[in-house]
């Protein structure tokens, strides 16, 4: 592993931070990330819900595609795990990746770890580090221990968002229908995908959930990819490292640099003897040059001593690699320490009195408000107390009031519904008039619109399907109607003489009412 090659800057982040690097990672290589993703997912989805609709089992290609995301998470984690390393592969190389890269741990991640909830933290760990055993056991605990509770929140709202996109697209269309058509198309829908669902709205619900996955799933695994990535940070302290490895690089440089002012040293010293030999001369005469020379030559060196420590000062003074920190805490003192704590410097009587006063106060008052209660209850008793006399007698059961009162109605409408109206009107028996008019209502309402009304139609489902008529008198008046009937059927409000006869009139002088 080339950490020197690594494209993100690393030190200790917050494992929210951690979260937010993997999805800038995913943002970064967007294109080799869902480029492959589609070239893979796409056609199995196809595949699977062609399968699907030959064996009619639509439903079940869609588990299989949500089954089988933990085999799609593998293309997002083989980008960013190499493009975090600045070597972003290309969409061939991810494509031929997929079929002999990271299958190894698959049966796990489509059997018992399907359901893992920190499954964005794990996938790096066994498709990344190459270990099996004992000793992936134990690098799942050490490098997913202490994140796991963020890991599975991270699972939670991704879930999540996913929902909102499905329920985001299936709103969507509904905006496109007329506001009045509203409740019809809700239950219309409802009916489509929950009850009497055909194959091709099962194959749009499956694509429509697989465009959500596709949108969120690469920034989930990025996630969980920073969760780790910042883990192995922490635990291999790989930013202490990078540093080292930098100033190692920059001691090799300058080796060589060293190397050759050795050589001159060497060089000079065999000058200086040989000059001594020829010719002597004072002490002074013979070191202050060679003084001089050395002090040129290795000032150069000296400089780079200056520039490490200067650096090193600084390295220390970084709060990444300084982690000493000051925490507070609260901690009850012992006997011994409380006799050696100073006396407090006594104060003013009447201050100590108030002090005293209010400590009482507060320890005792809510004994003092409990015994005042009680006092009060017992001195008004007499006031009281006649008023809970009964409280504790049995209640006497009073039977339901209500009597329903069934219509009795012919099999088949009469040939004059108006007269037949009108004879029970006068014989006393009004809701069965009130009933016969809404009932050729109906009859009129499914002739005039060419249908047939579901059996046990409510009033409301005849009033939106009396929206469709065509002339508004014949919606108003059929409205009018159903208003009328329910007022008599469930208020027990009928409709004086004047009123019922005006309405049998407006249903004659709209011809096939009462036909």
């Amino acid at each position: 592993m080339k950490l020197e090659q690594l494209t993100v800057h690393l030190r200790q982040r917050t494992a929210w931070e951690a979260i937010e690097l993997g999805m800038a990672l995913v943002r970064r290589d967007a294109g080799a990330v869902f480029k492959p993703w589609l070239l893979i997912t796409l056609p199995i989805l196809l595949l699977l819900n062609a399968l699907g609709w030959a064996l009619d089992l639509i439903g079940l290609a869609g588990f299989l595609m949500w089954w089988l995301k933990p085999v799609f998470d593998r293309i997002p984690l083989f980008v960013i795990s190499r493009a975090v390393f600045g070597a972003t592969p290309t969409v061939r190389e991810t494509l031929a990746a997929q079929l002999r890269w990271g299958w190894r741990p698959m049966l796990h991640y489509l059997t018992w770890r399907r359901l893992s909830p920190a499954r964005s933290v794990f996938l790096p760990v066994d498709l990344l580090e190459g270990v099996d055993g004992a000793r992936l056991r134990d690098r799942r605990r050490v490098l997913g221990g202490s994140v796991y509770g963020h890991a599975a929140l991270l699972t939670l709202l991704c879930v999540n968002f996913e929902i909102a996109l499905c329920l985001g697209g299936i709103f969507a269309v509904m905006l496109y229908f007329p506001l009045e058509l509203l409740p019809d198309t809700l239950r219309d829908a409802w009916t489509l995908l929950a009850l009497q669902s055909p194959q091709w709205s099962r194959v749009a619900l499956n694509l429509l959930v697989w465009s959500a996955v596709t949108v969120i799933e690469p920034f989930f695994v990025g996630a969980g990819f920073g969760l780790y990535l910042n883990r192995r940070t922490e635990l291999e302290a790989w930013d202490v490292e990078l540093v080292f490895r930098k100033l190692r690089q920059r001691l090799a440089a300058g080796a060589s640099g060293v190397l050759l002012v050795l050589v001159g040293v060497l060089g000079m010293h065999s000058d200086v003897a040989r000059a001594q030999d020829a010719a002597p001369a004072s002490e002074e005469s013979v070191e202050s040059p060679t003084d001089d020379r050395l002090e040129q030559v290795f000032a150069d060196q000296f400089d780079d001593d200056r520039r490490f420590r200067k650096a090193a000062d600084q390295a220390h003074r970084d709060p990444d690699l300084n982690r000493t920190r000051t925490q507070k805490r609260w901690e009850p003192k012992t006997r011994e320490e409380k006799e050696q704590a100073p006396r407090e410097q006594p104060t003013l009587p009447w201050l100590q009195a108030l002090a005293g006063t209010f400590a009482f106060i507060g320890e005792w008052g809510l004994w003092i408000l409990l015994a005042v209660l009680v006092l009060a209850l017992l001195i008004s008793a007499p006031r009281w107390l006649p008023w809970m006399r009964g409280a504790y007698a049995p209640r006497v059961r009073i039977d339901n009031a209500i009597t329903t009162q069934p219509v009795d109605l012919p099999q088949t409408l009469p040939a004059d519904v108006a007269s037949a109206a009108r004879r029970l009107w006068k014989s006393g028996q009004r809701r069965d008039a009130l009933a016969l008019l809404y009932r050729a209502g109906v009859v009129a309402l499914a002739r005039q619109l060419q249908t047939t009304l579901p059996p046990g139609a409510t009033e409301a489902e005849c009033l939106r399907a009396s929206r469709r008529l065509p002339q508004a008198e014949d919606r108003q008046l059929f409205a009018q109607v159903v208003r009328i009937w329910q007022y008599a059927a469930y208020a027990q409000r009928d409709p004086d003489e004047d009123e019922f006869e005006a309405l049998l009139q407006q249903l004659q002088q709209r011809g096939g009412w009462l036909a």
